[in-house]
């Protein structure tokens, strides 16, 4: 999968998710699900974001490496630990931007070449926005959870970022593989269907930033998988740079792991 264009991965996951989890939708609901629309509205904008995280999550890669890519990615707990008090009546505290500036320490570390013509240094920046798009992502999921199912939300948006990305697939058909149709089948309905859903539906028990913890463990086991089939081993460097940005982001949202979570909602 690493020569298949981004857009074509991002497109192909949110299409079979949005299939699978729609009809999980009507199933469940015995038809349709009555939407309005401000809640079609809503979907629209947080599938374009989320169009926009998984592609600039597999740009980072592609030009860079998994470890720099996930490393960098996982900076999106200290943007939510900055924007939730943006949408809920939460106050931002003074260690919060000692978190982030640790974070961006971790980030120097990561980064072996600092050029911005660099590979590694444009994966970064990729990287980054795609930790911002997410953490965008599960703030808005966090209030959206209070009114619509997560089933509801997954299949919605997935439906909405195939929608965006359509229009591009269009004007450039891709040459893929049965290998790689096995591939995008597997992404599309066990890594995106499965786990956007299981992901909304904890965000209507805990606040983003405690969904945000487990979800960075993610680089852990990511650079292990890359370096147990790609062979590809991070830099001493980067390892150090990782330590500490995983370990902040952790931080960042152990300390709401003990206060009230949100709304509780049925799947």
């Amino acid at each position: 999968m690493v020569d298949t264009p981004p857009l074509v991965i991002v497109f192909a996951r949110a299409f079979l998710a949005a299939l699978v989890l729609g009809a999980l939708v009507i199933l469940r609901a015995g038809g349709r699900p009555r939407l309005s629309r401000r809640d079609l509205l809503l979907l629209g904008i947080t599938g374009a974001i989320l169009a926009a995280h998984w592609f600039s999550f597999f740009q980072s890669i592609r030009v860079s490496t998994v470890a720099i890519g996930l490393l960098a990615y996982s900076t999106f707990p200290i943007f939510v630990t900055f924007l939730e008090p943006l949408f809920f009546p939460e106050r931002l505290r003074g260690r919060d931007a000692a978190l982030a500036a640790v974070v961006a320490a971790g980030l120097v570390l990561v980064i072996p070449d600092y050029s911005i013509a660099g590979s590694a240094m444009q994966g970064a920046l990729w990287g980054v926005a795609s930790g911002l798009t997410f953490a965008i992502l599960a703030v808005m999921n966090r209030r959206s959870v209070r009114s619509l199912s997560p089933l509801v939300i997954g299949a919605g948006q997935n439906a909405a970022a195939a929608l965006v990305l359509a229009p591009w697939i269009a004007l450039a058909p891709p040459s893929l593989s049965v290998r790689d149709l096995v591939i995008l089948l597997a992404l599309g309905v066990f890594c995106t269907a499965l786990a956007h859903v299981l992901f909304i539906r904890g965000l209507s028990r805990v606040r983003a930033r405690t969904a945000s913890v487990i979800a960075a463990l993610e680089p852990v086991y990511g650079i292990l998988l890359a370096l147990a089939i790609l062979r590809e081993a991070p830099a001493p460097r980067t390892i150090a740079g990782g330590a500490i940005i995983i370990a902040c982001a952790m931080l960042a949202g152990l300390r709401e792991a003990g206060d009230g979570s949100g709304p509780r909602q049925s799947l």
